[in-house]
């Protein structure tokens, strides 16, 4: 194996020359540079690894963040930045993202707006210049078989959107967002894109003493039925997400949980369009685990899609690092399977590699452990499911409910007085265990 540094470069070479094509060579392989677990064509579950993940690479993170910090500027050295003409500079990022993601062998990709091109000085000028990059990136896609799982409107970042975007007090600002988001649903739609996503990163409040809170999350449903319509309009048949998250950079951001936005799409009329994207690092930073809100989600019928990262235990903002706990993994892909949820948003990494890591291998290790992580919890929730008492346990837990009153309780057909009533009639219940214990032995079995 060449273990050169890579070194990025211009034109028509490479811009990762050591990479050869990312293989599965089993866990026994010592090469780095390969899978360990993830086989996409390994059929578990009745379904090959890659209909099971859609993975897809977030642009982001992979070919937009630098390593900068609240404390520090960025740490990576892009060579596209050297270019002065944005859409040459933009091509260039393109070739060498397309070249990223097919030597990683990954089918999708997901993209801001203006991940793909800078922003423009007009909305004219932003219009023309995602046209022209989404010409560009048609050609790459046809070229290469990559395509796109959904694209979504950086509608937090100008400092215009500083008291949000859908949900901002003054209706200029809110126009131009809705511009902004009717070009990346045409570039989306353009592409060919499965769905498209919204994250209200400014959609939310410093201080409730100058927010009518009422009237801002009215406007933002207002927003996403306009979208909505525009793009149903316009023909595209995919779904439409919206990504929970509790704060950070607002106080409170109105799409807080997954309890909190399906509590909105549902008193809003928008559950029929929408579902949710989950991220890890938002599910812990709202207190709870990834696998609760995957469950909520779930329950609700309303689980479509995944963000996988992870935080830092230590710390308490959304580091967006990925993926590397086969545990929770596999308790989190256990819902998917018992829950039988297709993700039709499949999962993109929204995650970057850390400050230090300034190798651009980096980012290929990154993304193959992270997909070996899901590869190897797949494998062991699926023989969790098949092989263990796992299920046997937790029906065991429920069992008063298969008969007699706990059956008629079940069903709807007992009253209070009945409950009162039953009640009376016995003696002081027995203490029953929940067996926690056990079932984490039989998880840990199975990693």
């Amino acid at each position: 194996m060449n273990t050169d540094k890579i070194k990025l470069t211009l034109g028509n070479q490479a811009y990762y020359p050591a990479i050869n094509q990312i293989k599965f060579e089993g866990k026994e392989s010592d090469n780095p540079l390969s899978f360990k677990y993830y086989n996409e064509e390994q059929v578990v579950g009745g379904k090959t690894m890659r209909e099971h993940f859609k993975f897809a690479v977030a642009y982001w993170h992979s070919f937009c963040g630098n390593g900068s910090d609240p404390f520090g500027p960025g740490t990576i050295r892009f060579p596209w930045d050297k270019v002065n003409d944005p859409l040459e500079r933009a091509k260039n990022k393109m070739d060498a993202a397309f070249e990223f993601i097919s030597k990683l062998g990954v089918p999708y990709y997901c993209f801001h707006d203006f991940d793909l091109i800078d922003e423009g000085s007009t909305i004219k000028e932003s219009e023309q210049r995602l046209s022209k990059i989404t010409d560009y990136a048609k050609e790459k896609q046809q070229a290469s078989g990559i395509k796109l799982l959904w694209g979504t409107a950086n509608v937090f970042s100008n400092p215009r959107y500083m008291n949000g975007a859908a949900t901002n007090p003054e209706f200029d600002v809110l126009s131009y967002a809705g511009a902004q988001v009717k070009n990346a649903l045409d570039a989306t739609i353009k592409l060919g894109g499965e769905n498209y996503v919204f994250w209200g990163g400014r959609e939310g409040y410093m201080s409730l003493l100058n927010t009518n809170m009422k009237k801002e999350i009215d406007h933002l449903a207002k927003f996403l039925h306009l979208a909505k319509d525009y793009a149903r309009g316009q023909g595209f048949r995919g779904t439409f997400f919206i990504e929970p998250k509790p704060m950070e950079p607002t106080k409170h951001q109105y799409d807080f949980d997954a309890a909190t936005v399906i509590r909105f799409l549902n008193e809003h009329g928008l559950s029929d369009d929408f579902k949710l994207n989950i991220e890890v690092n938002h599910a812990t930073l709202a207190q709870h685990t990834f696998q609760h809100e995957l469950q909520v989600a779930s329950d609700a019928g309303l689980l479509g899609s995944i963000d996988a990262n992870r935080g830092d235990y230590q710390n308490g903002w959304d580091t967006d690092q990925f993926p590397n706990n086969p545990l929770e993994v596999t308790e989190a892909l256990l819902v998917l399977l018992q829950n039988k949820v297709k993700l039709d948003g499949g999962i993109n990494f929204d995650a970057k590699v850390r400050r230090n890591s300034t190798d651009y291998h980096d980012l290929f290790y990154a993304h193959i452990g992270a997909m070996d992580v899901f590869a190897r919890s797949l494998i062991a929730a699926d023989k969790i499911l098949s092989d263990s008492d796992y299920l046997k346990l937790r029906e065991e837990r429920y069992a008063s409910y298969n008969q007699g009153k706990g059956k008629s309780f079940d069903e709807g057909k007992l009253s209070l007085v009945d409950l009162y009533n039953h009640a009376k009639s016995i003696d002081e219940p027995l203490l029953k265990s929940g067996k926690q214990e056990l079932f984490e032995n039989i998880i840990n079995q199975y990693i």
